[in-house]
């Protein structure tokens, strides 16, 4: 029996429900929509025989294999709009049993459930490629003798695997950007959102209407406008992309930004918070507090150290914020003067606490001990990677540059600029940046980037403090761009492979096929080549993804990935080859997540106190760098668990993008404030920071 569970992309659950799961699609056929699409044979171009199910079957768990074709009805095959191959009048699906994506894998006719393991494209090179897996549909051995069995195999362009379909090729053409996005009638709790139609070659069929990178709603193609729901006070970017029946996906419209009123005016503060008391652990001083009480609520905590503002304690409308706060990174036998200030949603402050003092032990004796500013920037840095002589190289996102930095000094060098970089008005641009073990000899630096036509990886020389433009080769291109979810991050693995994440375009669906680099891990040779063990003989190494970023190593060679969640849970994930994360139909721990096959996150956060993009590894600790959470999370790796998890710098530092060991075995920090989601060079005031580590 199959072990197929239905997964439907979250942002197609509020379509009418009548639709099956979209997102491979293939173009309209030429029958008109009255008549339904063609039906016929599925023929085999080597053989001259017909895809027929075993003994006429219409059984769920029927095999196929290969036949002198006829008009009998186990032989009539139909390709629906949700990609799905029909026989017996779209009562049973061509399904590759148990969802399984290895080569050789069996295939049997089943119920359509709309599963993605029923999900199939017809290629102009006359193959059928499952969604799922990535595998064309093949003959096994290169049979052509009735009875010869069917399966799926990894695509070599062989006669096997070329068919001759009633259907036409799959539509790969996206439709335009949607243009004029508009707001009115906005109030504290709802706005209306229109724009002007884009167009498609087939034909648009939805709008995903975004904020800042999040899917709020989907609505028909024939629909220019929504009323969205808003939450009071709030800040957000809207913007709208437009997908066609076959999954294919435009670049993002401009970006309208709205801020929401308050319902009503509150001008009453919270009450002081009481009883603050500080407790000194070497370096660092944890605070405690009774908490405030207000009309409406209170919203967030604001802690001062000698009267400056260094973090917030942050809540929500439904969740009170805690009482407590650690402060860290503080210099030895000092003494400290701390006051807590609570805030409700509307900005009304409370008077300050008592004012408490506290005075740091002799050394650390903490995980997290001194923190320094090392250079400040007006960019926002992105990828970082420390050299062999202990300087450090960064790319500059929206600048479009690398810099060459030695920490000692704060001497910066503009080593030169990366070719054919394009931002997005959103997060892509110049990212993600890897040195190679070998660049003492091969003076190699990899470099993942926007390109005005995809996401790229590529390699360059860097020469006497010079990147040699001239000896730029691609090593990866035709991974898809949006404004967002592009990912970026590098990591040389001790394997001696590169290993880069990359998000899912804003098309949930690329996520699951592998014939897509988008929404995955992705591994190659240095030199751009495929590794021959890799899982599915391109460049995947793990799918099921949906932004993920950070990257990094432990000691026993493991990887360890961070990815951004939609609105409800980030996550942490042990890497494994061939694996499936479950985005769309999970995220986090939320949606369909025990679909058979789907690996669980080692461990998740809630989007306000996340939105992580860095994660380093030293001596078996995980550090999580976040930003819309502005902290940095510290987590013990214990088997294949992640324990002890602390937080630290919560709003002291801000948005905090990239993290990575230093060579004294502490950590490189980046923050990305201002300037994050506009990709405006040189709009920001940043600061790369380095943190001592203790034990």
């Amino acid at each position: 029996m199959s072990e197929i569970t239905t997964r439907r992309p979250r942002r197609l659950r509020a379509v009418l429900a009548s639709l099956l799961t979209v997102g491979f699609l293939v173009a309209p056929l030429a029958a008109s929509a009255a008549s339904g699409p063609p039906t016929g044979n599925v023929r085999g171009t080597a053989s001259g025989r017909c895809l027929d199910v075993v003994g006429a079957s219409s059984a769920n768990g029927a095999a196929l294999n290969l036949y002198g074709c006829d008009a009998r009805t186990n032989q009539q095959w139909t390709l629906t709009a949700a990609g799905a191959l029909t026989v017996y009048n779209g009562t049973r699906c061509l399904d590759v049993s148990a969802h399984a994506t290895a080569p050789g894998s069996r295939l049997q006719i089943y119920s359509c459930n709309g599963g993605a393991n029923q999900r199939w494209t017809v290629g102009a090179d006359h193959t059928i490629r499952g969604v799922e897996s990535g595998l064309c549909l093949d003959v096994v051995g290169g049979g052509t003798a009735n009875g010869s069995p069917i399966s799926v195999w990894t695509c070599n362009g062989g006669g096997n695997q070329q068919w001759t379909t009633p259907v036409a090729p799959a539509d790969t053409v996206p439709p335009s950007v949607p243009g004029g996005p508009r707001v009115t009638d906005l109030t504290c709790s709802s706005v209306l959102f229109a724009w002007n139609a884009a167009t498609d070659d087939v034909g648009v069929a939805y709008y995903d209407v975004y904020h800042d990178g999040q899917l709020m709603t989907s609505v028909g193609g024939t629909m220019l406008s929504t009323k969205l729901t808003v939450v009071p006070g709030v800040n957000w970017g809207l913007y709208v992309n437009a997908r066609d029946a076959a999954g294919n996906v435009s670049q993002a419209s401009p970006t309208v930004p709205i801020a929401a009123p308050q319902c009503s005016v509150d001008s009453i503060p919270p009450t002081a918070p009481g009883s603050l008391a500080a407790t000194v652990s070497g370096t660092s001083v944890t605070l405690d507090w009774a908490a405030s009480t207000d009309n409406v609520g209170v919203r967030a905590y604001d802690v001062y150290r000698d009267d400056v503002k260094v973090g917030s304690v942050t809540g929500t409308a439904a969740v009170a914020p805690g009482t407590s706060y650690l402060d860290s990174g503080l210099v030895a036998s000092t003494v400290y003067r701390y006051r807590v200030v609570a805030r409700d949603a509307q900005a009304n402050l409370s008077p300050s606490s008592a004012t408490v003092s506290a005075t740091t032990g002799s050394g650390c004796s903490n995980p997290v001990c001194d923190v320094s500013q090392v250079t400040t920037d007006s960019d926002i840095p992105w990828g970082l990677a420390t050299l062999p002589d202990g300087s450090i190289l960064y790319t500059r996102r929206d600048a479009h540059d690398i810099v060459r930095l030695d920490p000692k000094t704060g001497l910066k060098v503009t080593v030169g600029t990366v070719p054919n970089v394009q931002s997005t008005d959103g997060e892509g641009g110049l990212t993600g940046l890897a040195i190679a073990p070998t660049f003492g000899t091969d003076h190699w630096l990899y470099v993942m980037h926007t390109s005005p036509t995809d996401n790229r990886i590529v390699r360059l020389k860097l020469m006497n403090d010079v990147l040699d433009v001239g000896s730029e080769q691609v090593l990866l291109s035709g991974i898809l761009r949006n404004k967002f979810h592009d990912g970026g991050r590098l990591r040389f693995g001790p394997d001696g492979k590169l290993y880069a994440s990359t998000g899912d375009a804003q098309n949930g669906d690329n996520a699951q096929n592998l014939a897509s680099l988008n929404g995955k891990v992705l591994r190659i040779n240095p030199d751009g080549t495929i590794p021959s063990d890799n899982p599915f003989g391109t460049a995947v190494w793990s799918y099921g993804h949906r932004n993920p970023q950070g990257l990094a190593f432990d000691s026993q060679g493991r990887l360890w990935e961070q990815e951004f969640g939609n609105s409800v849970m980030d996550e942490t994930n042990l890497i494994v080859k061939g694996g499936n994360y479950g985005w769309p139909a999970c995220e986090g721990t939320t949606g369909t997540c025990e679909t058979a096959g789907f690996i669980a996150p080692k461990h998740t956060y809630p989007t306000s106190e996340g939105s992580c993009s860095g994660i380093a590894i030293v001596k078996d600790v995980v550090y999580v760098a976040c930003e819309r959470g502005t902290r940095l999370y510290r987590e013990v790796i214990s088997g294949t668990s992640l324990t002890n998890v602390q937080q630290y710098f919560v709003g002291t530092y801000g948005r905090l993008r990239t993290v990575e060991p230093a060579p004294d075995g502490g950590l490189w920090l980046t923050t990305t404030n201002q300037g994050d989601k506009d990709s405006i060079p040189n709009n920001s005031a940043e600061k790369i920071l380095h943190v001592a580590l203790g034990g």
